[in-house]
């Protein structure tokens, strides 16, 4: 119950839920029509299920770091009550094991398996492997427009393959196994796939990461996979092999489809703002500038499934229920006007507060990963824009076809002309 004077007043005038689109689109006008009504607005998921979306910087600041806030699907109310068939497209974020959906110590326990793999020194002894795969890529993208009237999909055959390769090679996985992986995590974050299809790739991307951990058990490596066997045949409680498997899942899917969606959405920027693509090549900012312009101003993940208050919790004066499942809406937060100011909506590189945005989280579940998407964006740029100084855009941005679901926010490609090569 909230006793706040005022409280049952604010409820009474609460905006009718919005329904969330599961195709996806620009969410962008969506945040700025929820966010009329507040920090907080009331959203209908899949499925008719009632859930709620934090859209203001400081509320989601405060939310994903309140004691009172879970990630374990046993605080899911409409999970518990039997509400959420197997099918329901949002259903793997929630249930997932691993340290996406864990609290407290066993989060804990699970993020020490695999955050040495991600530390500032570890990242950096990459940079050279990413600059090797990167110009190897350029080289490809050059190859694809040539064949194709001057026009190759940068998302593809750029953006796309350095992150997915090198978050495989951090694990160990057989290249030949890539395309596959691609293609079942995009059926699993996506918020469209029809029920049976959701299944079916659920299954068989449990199924292949399975054949990997039981192919690398036979011949250990080097790898981030051989590793978490081992703790998982160590014994004690370090790892079960469920947790394995969603440790895998969550590596595969968050190590390369946020990339995938930061470098997508940098490129556009840059390219419908040529006189900010003029400052870093000029040398009055940075790739890096880039890179935090982009997360704060078109972060790659829109609203990212779920937490859950354990109790009735009031955020930023509205009510969100015990049980709730609640959207981080980080598209929203970065551009919220009372964090960013009232030019939120532009795309700055010399904005002081660039690097004010929640895009990457907040709180205990920050992204491990955080490093090497950052790191692993600003090369692509940088070697991108030095070698095709003159890449531009194929077709307007209005132009340019959603993302499929309202969880990732980017486009389904990317046609670009790469132009002349610098000499």
């Amino acid at each position: 119950m909230d006793a706040r004077p005022g409280a049952a007043e604010d409820r009474a005038a609460a905006p009718e839920p919005y329904r969330l689109d599961p195709a996806g689109g620009c969410p962008h006008a969506v945040n700025a029509r929820l966010r009329a009504h507040g920090a907080v607005a009331p959203v209908t998921l899949p499925g008719d299920i009632e859930g709620m979306v934090v859209l203001g910087h400081d509320a989601l600041r405060d939310f994903l770091a309140d004691p009172d806030v879970a990630k374990g699907p046993q605080h899911f109310a409409a999970l518990a009550e039997g509400r959420i068939p197997e099918g329901w497209p949002l259903r793997t974020f929630a249930t997932v094991p691993g340290m996406t959906t864990a609290d407290g110590a066993d989060h804990r326990r699970l993020r020490t398996l695999v955050s040495s793999a991600f530390t500032a020194r570890r990242v950096e002894a990459l940079r050279p492997r990413v600059e090797t795969v990167t110009k190897g890529l350029l080289d490809g993208l050059a190859e694809a427009a040539a064949s194709g009237d001057g026009v190759a999909d940068l998302r593809r055959h750029y953006a796309l393959p350095l992150p997915l390769g090198v978050i495989c090679e951090l694990l160990g996985v057989d290249p030949a196994h890539q395309d596959r992986l691609h293609h079942l995590s995009s059926l699993v974050v996506a918020t469209d796939t029809e029920p049976a299809r959701a299944v079916a790739a659920n299954r068989e991307l449990v199924a292949l990461l399975g054949a990997i951990a039981a192919a690398k058990a036979e011949a250990p490596g080097d790898d981030l996979t051989s590793a978490l066997i081992a703790a998982r045949d160590e014994g004690g409680d370090r790892l079960a092999q469920p947790e394995l498997i969603g440790t895998l899942l969550l590596m595969i899917i968050a190590g390369h489809e946020t990339t995938l969606n930061l470098v997508t959405n940098a490129v556009r920027a840059l390219c419908g703002h040529r006189e900010q693509l003029d400052l870093v090549l000029a040398g009055a900012a940075t790739w890096a500038d880039a890179v935090e312009e982009t997360l704060r101003w078109d972060s790659p993940v829109s609203y990212f499934p779920f937490r859950y208050p354990t109790r009735d919790l009031t955020v930023d004066g509205t009510l969100i229920p015990r049980g709730t499942p609640v959207l981080a809406g980080y598209s929203a937060a970065g551009r919220d006007t009372d964090a960013h100011g009232p030019d939120a909506d532009r795309f700055d590189l010399t904005r002081t507060d660039r690097a004010k945005h929640l895009s990457l989280g907040h709180g205990p579940h920050y992204c491990l990963g955080a490093p090497l998407a950052r790191m692993e964006a600003a090369v692509a740029l940088e070697a991108l824009f030095t070698r095709f100084p003159e890449l531009d855009l194929a077709v307007p941005e209005a132009g340019l076809t959603r993302h499929a679901g309202f969880v990732g926010n980017s486009v389904r490609a990317l046609p670009v002309r790469p132009g002349r090569a610098a000499r």
